[in-house]
């Protein structure tokens, strides 16, 4: 890749994250209280949705959950969204996620999702970085079919484990993609 390209394809994410933000993804109310009603409501939906999630946050450390994600793309692509960091059922800080991609891809869907720390050492990690990446250490427990979570001894010592649910719109495509969460002050 030239300098150009570089620059052209850093420039096109970030216009596209800043385009996602200002969408009216429904996270556009700003303070913690609107912030901390939505990231409620969220996971009552969850828990209502996915019984065995309750279990599972019972067991976190932590949960990072983020109640509406906004994605969009066509060739290149971008996702923003807001929520907040639970730690024994308070907030505690609040995050912003900022998706990238790039590749063949086409549509636009929203979603929800929970990242669920299941060690003390994966939540101290999170909270120390300045912005952590989602990693191969991540894993799935609701597919994007919906299907029911079962959390069995492999899944419970994995060290982040993530519920994506919710989805609206169509987006289809191959992609690499990065994600980085980062505190907010909203």
């Amino acid at each position: 890749m030239t300098d150009l390209t570089r620059r052209g394809f850093a420039l096109s994410l970030v216009a596209g994250a800043g385009t996602l933000a200002a969408c009216g993804n429904g996270i556009g109310g700003r303070g913690p209280a609107v912030i901390d009603a939505r990231v409620d409501a969220t996971l009552q939906e969850m828990y209502r949705l996915y019984p065995n999630t309750a279990q599972l946050a019972q067991k976190a450390n932590g949960m990072l959950v983020m109640p509406l994600v906004t994605e969009a793309g066509l060739g290149f692509g971008g996702a923003y969204g807001r929520g907040a960091l639970r730690v024994g059922g308070v907030t505690v800080d609040y995050y912003s996620v900022v998706k990238g991609s790039g590749g063949l891809q086409i549509g636009a869907q929203q979603y929800a999702h929970v990242l669920f720390f299941m060690t003390e050492a994966a939540l101290s990690e999170f909270r120390k970085s300045p912005g952590w990446a989602a990693g191969a250490d991540l894993e799935y427990v609701i597919s994007d079919r919906g299907d029911s979570v079962a959390a069995d001894t492999t899944t419970v010592l994995s060290p982040v484990l993530a519920a994506v649910f919710g989805r609206a719109g169509l987006r289809v495509g191959a992609t690499l993609e990065g994600t980085k969460y980062t505190r907010i002050i909203p």
